[in-house]
């Protein structure tokens, strides 16, 4: 059984790696080795990786690849993806290709209120409550004027305080619940530094306005941004939709709109149908350094709003026009972050043409209905198996170290044969044999 450490995070990261390696691998030397092999040659790089979390012991690398001829609101864009999953790139290439003879995406933000939130408790008379938060409410502002002065001068800033009553769901429970416009930046420090603010003077003038009883529990910005919106979506008229796979496009419009209804009411299908679109998604948030996590919790939470968990996008067929949205909550930043140390995102904001906050959101969320699409289209038509087999049939060739020539003998051979698991591992065999 092995023992726990004391002082590890004090440890140097050479000592951190030996005793990890001591403890779990016998002092392996391949493992050694392996977590070497990934630091960066170049010092001072790695010592900023090193600085970005605690307990750095190796980097782990992700591909950066990119999406090409995305066409939104008349410019073109290359849009940089990060992610591990075999076919997520080339589905949104091809549906950027795909649209851009169709006249390409159309995206608009409706709204970029952020929220955070005190929480605290009080037991006592309502009516006084909401009296203390009248008084003090012009000062709760104005205490924080040194944190907001920066983001004021900008044209962001503090939108409004509310006090909310939530003793219904939860006894005494009451919050502060303020809206913040943050512009180019995430936001989440400067929020949680105006609200711990907000905490402070809500609690230090309890005394001067002589009420007692109030308990602060947290102050903490909400990942839950759904007036913080953005919508993408194509159009075409229906004989517009014909393809290489699309021989009859009024009856793949019908099926399609079909496909989106049902992810719309059965939320087994919805969940893996807004996984696709997340793909997408996070692919870009992750490669411009944005907390795709937050991202994933907003949106999911957003896809559960009317109480049920439903589609994110939506489709419909109305004098001979198809067309397919997408409506969802992003709270992205193009500054501070990662977006100015991490020099692979200052790459990919670049590569965007170092896109406003706004305009992030824009390309984030046709990334996603690219993704949705170029799915559909698949599951509609041939089948989501035969491209994403083929795109996958390279990881199983490495799983089994085939070499240059193996590789090119066998991926002509499942040029006409199907990919699967097994084949591929038959065909090695017999190949090898």
């Amino acid at each position: 059984m092995h023992k726990t450490i004391s002082g590890f995070s004090k440890l140097t990261k050479i000592e951190k790696v030996d005793w990890i390696l001591k403890t779990y691998f016998n002092d392996d030397d391949s493992s050694r080795n392996l977590v070497m092999q990934y630091w960066n040659s170049d010092q001072k790089l790695q010592k900023l990786h090193d600085e970005f979390i605690e307990n750095t012991i190796t980097n782990f690398y992700l591909p950066l690849g990119v999406a090409p001829n995305f066409l939104i609101n008349k410019t073109l864009y290359t849009i940089p993806m990060t992610i591990e999953e075999s076919s997520v790139v080339a589905a949104a290439s091809k549906a950027a290709k795909f649209w851009f003879e169709r006249g390409g995406f159309k995206a608009e933000v409706i709204s970029t209120t952020k929220i955070g939130q005190v929480h605290f408790s009080f037991s006592g008379n309502k009516d006084e409550l909401h009296n203390y938060f009248n008084a003090i409410k012009p000062k709760l502002i104005s205490d924080a004027a040194s944190i907001t002065k920066n983001m004021e001068r900008r044209g962001g800033g503090i939108l409004d305080i509310e006090l909310r009553d939530k003793t219904e769901e939860l006894d005494n429970y009451y919050q502060l619940h303020a809206t913040f416009e943050t512009l180019d930046a995430m936001g989440a420090n400067f929020i949680n530094s105006c609200l711990e603010q907000f905490a402070d003077t809500f609690k230090n003038e309890t005394e001067t306005h002589k009420i007692n009883g109030i308990s602060i529990v947290m102050s903490i910005l909400s990942n839950y941004v759904p007036q913080c919106l953005v919508k993408a979506e194509v159009r075409c008229k229906i004989e517009e939709l014909k393809d290489k796979d699309i021989l009859n496009p009024e009856e793949f419009a019908e099926k399609f709109k079909q496909a989106v209804s049902i992810a719309e009411v059965e939320p087994h299908r919805a969940v893996t149908h807004n996984k696709g679109i997340m793909n997408g998604v996070d692919a870009v948030v992750l490669a411009t350094g944005n907390d795709f996590r937050a991202v994933e919790a907003g949106v999911h939470a957003y896809a559960s709003k009317d109480g049920k968990y439903s589609s994110l996008t939506h489709c419909s067929i109305d004098d001979n026009e198809f067309c397919f949205w997408l409506e969802i909550p992003l709270a992205l930043g193009t500054v501070g972050g990662l977006t100015s140390l991490h020099p692979l995102v200052k790459f990919a904001l670049q590569m965007l043409g170092k896109p406003s906050a706004k305009d992030l959101m824009k390309i984030v969320a046709v990334a996603g209905l690219a993704q949705n699409f170029a799915a559909l289209k698949s599951l509609t038509t041939t089948g989501i198996q035969q491209g994403h087999m083929k795109m996958h049939l390279m990881n199983i060739l490495n799983q089994f170290e085939a070499n240059e020539t193996e590789k090119k003998q066998l991926i002509d051979h499942f040029k006409k044969n199907t990919v699967t698991h097994s084949a591929v591992v038959e065909a090695i065999e017999k190949l090898r044999a």
